[in-house]
């Protein structure tokens, strides 16, 4: 009987993880709040009705609502956002399926460890870490789209900033060249057009150019975010030519990218000695020396 329940149980919590994943990022993904927006800015009507969340989505939140604090929600939100996920009950359907996966791996690697001849204490521990494993499967994979998320803004940022100084220049008011500069990077990196896209919703409900990139900054969590919003609140509290401000920003940029890549030229010379030493030297010193070692043993013998 255990032969077939431990492969039926497996394939089940195997199939109840990639499900609860599959939902919590179909459900929750940014790209639904971008459409919103863009159908919002689009039309001349009123804001369009938000779309309903399949029920598993709804459960997962209610569960989530139910067990977990208000801290708890806020700092689970915050990370959230920074890894794009800016849905409303984002927060409470990860607490739900990080609930879900508890249970189901508690019943499930305890069934798995019950016929095994282990000691019971070892099989508790077991089965605890296994679905303590499960719990911690989620934060790891929003920390892993929360790192991709934020190095692709930070490549495509100074970019950004020198084609903001290029429009302003030109005779562009920074709306005008931050919605151009919008539409020209969403083809390269939609994920910084779309932190720019609200970015500049927020300025169009009343909030202040700083705030909003300050915003902008805690979603994307690049410290280059942050400098360009006290620039540009520098540049418009005392009345300074904004031109001015992105160009001596953008040179600033393109200095500190030619010290990270010369940084990262540096390293690389530390970083080859050990696939060297481990890889590379062992076998030049097998072809080297080798047939020389073989000729000595072959004489060794003879004699």
């Amino acid at each position: 009987m255990y032969q077939i329940l431990i492969p039926v149980l497996t394939f089940a919590a195997v199939v109840a993880f990639g499900g609860a994943v599959l939902v919590v990022v179909r459900s929750v993904r940014s790209s639904a709040l971008r459409k919103r927006l863009e159908g919002a800015e689009g039309s001349g009507g009123g804001p369009p009705a938000a779309p309903r969340q399949p029920a598993v989505v709804r459960t997962l939140a209610r569960i989530g609502d139910a067990v977990c604090s208000k801290e708890l929600l806020e700092r689970l939100r915050t990370r959230l956002a920074e890894a794009g996920y800016t849905s409303e009950g984002a927060a409470a359907a990860l607490f739900g399926v990080k609930l879900t996966l508890l249970g189901t791996g508690l019943i499930s690697f305890g069934i798995l460890l019950l016929p095994t001849p282990l000691p019971f204490p070892v099989r508790v521990f077991g089965a605890i870490g296994g679905a303590a494993l499960l719990f911690l499967a989620p934060n790891a994979a929003v920390a892993i789209h929360r790192r991709k998320r934020g190095k692709e803004v930070r490549r495509h940022l100074p970019d950004v900033i020198d084609l903001l100084e290029v429009c302003v220049s030109a005779g562009m008011g920074m709306e005008m060249a931050w919605n151009v500069v919008m539409e020209e990077v969403r083809s390269v990196s939609p994920v910084l057009a779309g932190e720019m896209a609200l970015a500049n919703l927020e300025i169009h409900l009343g909030a202040t150019r700083a705030a909003a990139m300050r915003h902008m900054a805690e979603r994307t969590d690049a410290d280059e975010m942050r400098s360009l919003a006290a620039v540009l609140a520098q540049a418009d509290r005392f009345g300074t030519s904004i031109s001015d401000a992105l160009r001596v920003y953008a040179s600033s940029m393109r200095e500190q990218r030619s010290e990270e890549a010369y940084e990262a030229a540096e390293k690389m010379a530390v970083k080859l000695i050990f696939p060297m030493v481990l890889l590379i030297f062992p076998q030049v010193l097998i072809v080297s020396v080798g047939p020389a070692f073989l000729r000595l043993l072959r004489l060794f013998s003879e004699t």
